[in-house]
């Protein structure tokens, strides 16, 4: 019985995960500037990966699988958003500019 509903779970998070990590995968494609696909592939992304490792450590119905799982989720829900800014911060400096499409520049001054 639990194992039924630990396996619904468990598949029910990996496809919205899935889901998740296909909706990003389009905006890096079709975003038009670097910084609009670094928002999609950090916000979307890390979303996704983590429903994804939830999912796996439901499915094992292990107590430390889950814990990594969770551990691994938090792990990178801290860490994408630090390494999207680096990048996108990098890419400013190194003359990568946004499109026109964006009216206020506060890093210009």
């Amino acid at each position: 019985m639990i194992a039924d509903i630990a396996g619904y779970l468990a598949a029910l998070l990996v496809v919205i995960g899935a889901g998740f990590s296909l909706v990003a995968a389009i905006g890096v494609l079709r975003l038009p500037d670097l910084y609009t696909r670094l928002h999609a592939a950090s916000k979307a992304g890390a979303i996704g990966a983590g429903l994804i490792f939830v999912g796996v450590g439901v499915a094992s119905l292990d107590g430390s699988v889950i814990l990594r799982a969770l551990l691994g989720m938090g792990f990178l829900l801290l860490s994408t958003p630090l390494s999207a800014h680096l990048l996108a911060r990098a890419a400013y400096r190194g003359g990568e500019a946004p499109t026109p499409a964006t009216t206020i520049d506060d890093l210009s001054r």
